[in-house]
């Protein structure tokens, strides 16, 4: 009995050293996520989980991706396991990962579950704004251990963003329509993440009180709300079709001013580090339209 009891305590002992050496972390539903090693096999289940990833110091670690993961290049020539709203589950399987990365609103929520029934990691990720970028790089730097790179990226990132905060502090408003999408015609509202980066360049978004967090709008809205600037990006990264629709449209002021202005979607709707990219060039063509007063 004794010998029992010393071996119930010993197997504790070590148990408790197991869980005090495993890495943790809060993915963005609050839960605790953790992982006796290290990460090595990852699956990123949206274009931007993959660039967060590769942006983390993780790339080598990513087995597989879902579709419209094309950043940066290394990103093209990973498998495919279907698309961020639904997946091949037995591809996921077939490879055995040790971690996935999800998107909380844009992925199924039924296939999410159902891949942590069966026993898989799911690092859940929701970012709504730009401390969320420098605070998600550094947690998966921290589950593929590649703090150093991660914390290099989240820093760089934060003082950019630091930089235009400060330089267009002072900057005269001006009020912007953020087209998304363009059949159905859609925007965002002032809880988006687009629209954080529109205030910051001194903008304000004409459809911001939207109860939506991403809502369909008719034209009639937009001639009633005549913004002095259209923001728009297309059905790919150098394609403004959807500003040369609004041409017709000579009522409006961005018309009138040829504020029609595009930014190319991937900098400014995905929520990854090059947001510091298309928020830069969001603030430059906020400053064009304040010249052309």
């Amino acid at each position: 009995m004794t010998r029992f009891v010393l071996a119930a305590i010993v197997a504790c002992c070590f148990s408790l050293l197991g869980h005090a050496d495993a890495t943790c972390v809060q993915d963005d539903r609050d839960k605790t996520l953790c992982l006796e090693k290290s990460a090595s096999r990852i699956i990123a289940l949206s274009p931007g989980a993959t660039e967060l990833v590769y942006a983390a110091g993780a790339g080598d670690h990513l087995i597989a991706a879902v579709t419209f993961s094309d950043y940066p290049d290394a990103a093209q020539k990973l498998p495919r396991v279907g698309s961020y709203n639904r997946f091949d589950l037995e591809a996921i399987l077939s490879l055995k990962p040790d971690l996935l990365i999800g998107w909380h609103s844009g992925n199924p929520v039924e296939q999410l579950a159902q891949l942590e029934s069966l026993g898989l990691t799911v690092y859940y990720s929701e970012l709504r704004g730009f401390a969320d970028v420098a605070s998600t790089l550094r947690r998966l730097g921290k589950l593929a251990a590649t703090e150093a790179t991660a914390e290099t990226a989240a820093s760089e990132f934060e003082n950019g963003i630091d930089e235009l905060r400060n330089r267009y502090s002072n900057a005269k408003p001006v009020r912007v329509f953020q087209q998304i999408w363009e059949n159905p015609l859609m925007t965002v509202n002032d809880e988006h993440l687009i629209s954080e980066a529109t205030r910051l360049c001194g903008g304000g978004n004409v459809f911001g009180a939207l109860p939506r967090l991403a809502a369909r709008i008719d034209h009639e809205a937009v001639l009633a709300a005549d913004p002095e600037a259209i923001i728009a990006g297309g059905m790919g990264e150098e394609n403004r079709d959807w500003l040369d629709a609004w041409l017709p449209y000579s009522g409006l002021i961005a018309v009138q001013r040829n504020n029609l202005f595009f930014v190319p979607p991937s900098t400014l709707q995905r929520p990854t580090p090059r947001l510091l990219e298309g928020t830069r060039l969001l603030c430059q063509h906020l400053e064009t339209a304040r010249a052309r007063r």
